[in-house]
């Protein structure tokens, strides 16, 4: 009996960040919908005539299908590209919208485990490239903050926005609380940015609900609240690094206002 040997579809990606490997080749940290960020080989891609080198590009939707680099190539969790190609979408993202697809790349490569698959997080990722380029500023906060919020919940580390952390009891609609990241939903302390229960709730809701533009939709009133906690929440689980692409862009807001600081 003669075995079949079975096609592997090719996997939903974006290339995330792309690293010299040699004179020809490249390593590139590739987010994928099946199998979560991995490590790749693109052999022969920065070769002149490479038709990779118009497809391996930053927040363009690509397919790929993978195997095993050899014996002595490279670390056993590398594998090798074989094919990749476009995958249709947007435009490519620029000017101020391109240092905010890059800060949600370096969160992607600073929480995300490799091998660890996030279909969702994957699709929200997806759909929030096209939003940082609408030129709204209003509209790129929100879907920062609503992608922020979505990564947080996939890793893990974003307490129940419905209730008192320590407690477990469910919010009061007026009363002001502070999402802490040492201590979850907590009574606010002096100086810190606070929202209401009701606010709260509702990105809880939203954020259940796996809607990535209601959840949008919640943060676009408590954006300059909301904005503080997050930043100092994800700050706490990077284990207080900073993040390159924030840098850049403060570094260019202090010579020119050019969009929202991520």
């Amino acid at each position: 009996m003669v075995a079949r040997s079975l096609r592997v579809a090719p996997l939903n990606a974006f290339v995330l960040h792309r690293y010299d490997w040699s004179e020809s080749s490249l390593i590139l940290d590739v987010f994928t919908r099946e199998q979560g960020r991995l490590a790749v080989a693109a052999k022969g891609a920065k070769r002149p005539y490479s038709q990779l080198r118009s497809v391996l590009l930053p927040f363009q939707r690509i397919h790929v299908s993978l195997g095993r680099l050899a014996a002595g190539e490279g670390a056993g969790d590398v594998q090798t590209l074989r094919s990749a190609e476009w995958a249709g979408g947007a435009a490519m993202l620029t000017g101020a919208a391109l240092f905010s697809g890059f800060y949600l790349n370096e969160l992607l490569m600073k929480l995300l485990a490799r091998q660890d698959p996030h279909a969702l997080l994957f699709d929200a990722y997806a759909q929030t490239l096209p939003a940082l380029a609408v030129g709204d500023d209003a509209q790129v906060e929100a879907a920062l903050r609503a992608f922020e919020l979505t990564l947080l919940k996939e890793v893990g580390v974003l307490p129940d926005l419905s209730q008192v952390t320590l407690t477990q009891q469910p919010l009061q609609p007026t009363q002001r609380y502070a999402l802490l990241p040492e201590a979850g939903v907590a009574t606010p302390r002096t100086g810190d940015a606070d929202l209401t229960g009701d606010a709260l709730t509702h990105l809880q809701a939203a954020l259940e609900h796996g809607s990535l533009p209601a959840l949008q939709h919640a943060c676009t009133p408590v954006l300059q609240a909301l904005k503080p906690q997050l930043r100092a929440l994800l700050h706490y689980h990077l284990g207080g690094a900073p993040l390159r692409t924030r840098q850049v862009m403060l570094d260019l807001q202090g010579l020119e206002r050019v969009a929202p600081t991520p």
